[in-house]
């Protein structure tokens, strides 16, 4: 189910970070976790990634999953946490460092033409 349609009752309320002019300067906007994934919805696709921090992986994926619901078009990435602790002697997993890896390069070179490596937008 999509909830793209749930963007357009929300513009109103959200009328001041919706009317930022495309290419301008970084924002930081605060906001509430419900009410994250719409404000970043909002403010996506205006020609630079958007970035939301979370304070744990799991509402990340939270995150990263209502995105995908509200952005079908949009490629919406979540970038693992380490999962080990500075003081512990253990690495994290291959699959988490090559995760980070993957999305690294596609922020700094992301290929359009290719879906694996395209732009990502949140």
């Amino acid at each position: 189910m999509s909830l793209a349609g749930l963007l357009k009752s929300l513009r109103g309320e959200l009328a001041a970070v919706t009317e930022m002019p495309a290419g301008s300067s970084p924002v930081h906007v605060t906001a509430a976790v419900p009410v994250q994934p719409a404000v970043a919805a909002m403010i996506s696709g205006r020609g630079a990634p958007v970035l939301i921090v979370t304070p744990t992986g799991r509402e990340a994926e939270d995150v990263a999953a209502q995105l995908r619901e509200l952005l079908v078009d949009a490629n919406v990435e979540v970038f693992p946490s380490w999962e080990t602790l500075p003081h512990e002697r253990l690495s994290p997993s291959l699959d988490t460092v090559g995760r980070r890896v993957a999305v690294l390069r596609r922020l700094a070179h992301p290929d359009a033409a290719d879906p694996l490596i395209g732009p990502i937008d949140v």
